[in-house]
C-alpha cells in the first residue's frame, strides 16, 4: 500500500510525543535531601520504562520504513502499543511505590500521577486492540490515520497531566537526577 508509510510515520511521531510527556517530569534544581531521594528513586525506576517506549517507537518506525504488508504493520503497531501500555503501567507502579513526594500536596501529586499513568496505559491497550482489528484492504490507511489521531490526542492530554508533577521542588529535584537527564530531552521537550 503506497500511502501506508506516511500514515504509519504519523503513528511513530505521535508515539514519541507520548514518551516526551513522561520525560516532562524533569525541572530545575533543589537541595532538599528527602525530595532528592524521592526523585532519584522515581527517576531510576522510570528510566528502563522510557527505554521500552523508545524501543516501541523504533519498531513502529521500522515497520513503516520498509513498505511492509498491512498484516506486518498491524502486528508491529499492536506489539509497540502493548509495550508502551506495559511501560506506563510499570511507571505508575514506580511512582506509587516511591510514596508521596515530601512536598506540599505531595500525596495528591502522587495520586494524580499514578492515576494518569494508569489511564494512559489503558489507552495504549485500547490502541493495541484497535491496531489488531485494522482492516488490511482498502481501508487500511484510513484506519492507521484514525489510530494516529487518537495517539496524538492521548499524548497531548498526558503532557498536561504530568506537567503538574514536574512543578516546584519535585521537578527541580528530578532534574538533578542522572537517570532523568539521560533522556536528552530539554526543558521545552525537544
Amino acid at each position: 500500500m503506497e500511502g501506508t508509510d506516511p500514515v504509519n510515520k504519523k503513528l511513530a511521531a505521535a508515539l514519541s510525543s507520548g514518551a516526551a510527556l513522561v520525560l516532562a517530569l524533569t525541572g530545575c534544581s533543589d537541595d532538599s535531601g528527602k525530595t532528592d531521594d524521592w526523585a532519584k528513586q522515581v527517576c531510576d525506576d522510570l528510566q528502563p520504562q522510557l527505554n521500552k517506549i523508545d524501543q516501541a517507537n523504533a519498531s513502529i518506525a521500522e515497520a513503516s520504513q520498509a513498505s511492509k504488508p498491512p498484516e506486518e504493520v498491524k502486528k508491529a503497531d499492536a506489539a509497540g502499543f502493548q509495550k508502551v501500555s506495559d511501560a506506563y503501567k510499570a511507571m505508575a507502579r514506580a511512582v506509587k511505590k516511591a510514596g508521596a513526594p515530601p512536598v506540599e500536596d505531595g500525596e495528591k501529586l502522587q495520586k494524580d500521577a499514578v492515576k494518569e499513568l494508569n489511564r494512559i496505559s489503558g489507552e495504549y491497550q485500547e490502541l493495541k486492540v484497535a491496531a489488531e482489528k485494522l482492516p488490511t484492504g482498502d481501508k487500511f490507511d484510513e484506519g492507521l490515520d484514525k489510530l494516529a489521531a487518537k495517539l496524538k490526542s492521548l499524548g497531548q492530554s498526558g503532557d498536561k497531566a504530568l506537567q503538574r508533577l514536574q512543578k516546584g521542588e519535585v521537578g527541580k529535584a528530578m532534574a538533578e537526577q542522572e537517570s532523568c537527564k539521560k533522556t536528552g530531552v530539554t526543558k521545552d521537550g525537544s
